[in-house]
């Protein structure tokens, strides 16, 4: 499993990092026996860096279970957390404080490696005075989050909260990947100018970018008639469009982490597997001059 430095945070962390909505029953029911059995195997072959939200269902539950009895120790493992603000109206530090210290507990850790603001509708109350990300650091010097930072869609946000000084890893969404690389026009240059650490979300669609059939999806959404044509284009050359995809992804070194919510081991390995295929030496060349 390739690893890379994640920022300033120091933490050596692998290219696909593990998101709980794998084991959360987002995409169908996991029960707590496969869920200790998938995330023991993730740790044995190197995915151990554990995305986990209040947002993605019943994982910090089954995650806090592995640990507690047994299945992994914290040593094995980085953790990851969020204070979701997507539909809260309350940005306070004390809210923000309460909440992880809760997750800790449900976790039965002593600290999270990084804590991250999950996609705020506004951002300046976050930065206020007393506001999340001020508790995000009242935890961080209490050694409760190591490292802190943001996670949303927004690139001014991201922009806002860069310029603080405060922040020290993010996670971007959607906005680097095959379909679109809008994230290496302002996040990935201010973000490696300050050595933080980047995590890009959906670096395969949601799916999408897997090369699975999605003759069934809707066509008029642009992304997915845009896959189904990178897809065709995939078959036609025998290239394995998830590697194409992740691969795609590694090529950016100002990207540090891709995280990827395993439903089981066999996408588990098939997806650390991806990491590797053997491409053409003039793919992305070759992909790049296609008019998808």
């Amino acid at each position: 499993m390739p690893r890379r430095r994640w920022g300033k945070s120091n933490i050596e962390i692998p290219v696909i990092p593990f998101g709980t909505p794998g084991f959360g029953n987002i995409f169908g029911f996991v029960s707590d026996d496969d869920a200790f059995k998938l995330i023991r195997r993730a740790v044995d072959i190197g995915v151990n860096h554990f995305d986990t939200s209040r947002c993605y269902g019943d994982g910090i539950r089954k995650l806090g279970l592995a640990i507690k009895s047994g299945v992994i120790d914290r040593s094995e493992i980085i953790i990851n957390g969020r204070v979701c603000c997507h539909s809260v109206t309350d940005y306070s530090a004390e809210r923000a404080i309460s909440d992880i210290e809760e997750q800790l507990e449900m976790l039965g850790v002593d600290y999270f490696d990084a804590v991250l603001i999950h996609d705020p509708n506004e951002i300046e109350p976050t930065l206020a005075k007393g506001g999340t990300l001020a508790g995000l650091l009242k935890l961080k010097s209490r050694g409760l989050a190591r490292n802190v930072g943001y996670g949303m869609m927004d690139h001014d946000f991201h922009l806002k909260a860069m310029e603080t000084g405060d922040v020290d890893v993010l996670l971007t969404w959607a906005d680097y990947n095959l379909l679109r690389q809008t994230a290496a026009n302002d996040i990935l240059p201010a973000a490696e100018a300050s050595d933080i650490g980047v995590l890009n979300g959906q670096a395969i669609g949601r799916g999408i970018l897997t090369g699975i059939d999605l003759s069934s999806r809707d066509k008029s959404n642009p992304d997915v008639a845009r896959a189904i044509r990178m897809r065709q284009w995939c078959i036609d050359e025998g290239i394995s469009m998830l590697a194409l995809a992740l691969q795609f992804c590694l090529r950016e070194e100002r990207i540090h982490g891709n995280p990827i919510a395993n439903f089981n081991i066999e996408q588990l390995e098939m997806n650390v597997r991806a990491l590797s295929e053997p491409l053409p030496p003039d793919t992305f060349e070759r992909f790049a001059a296609q008019k998808f």
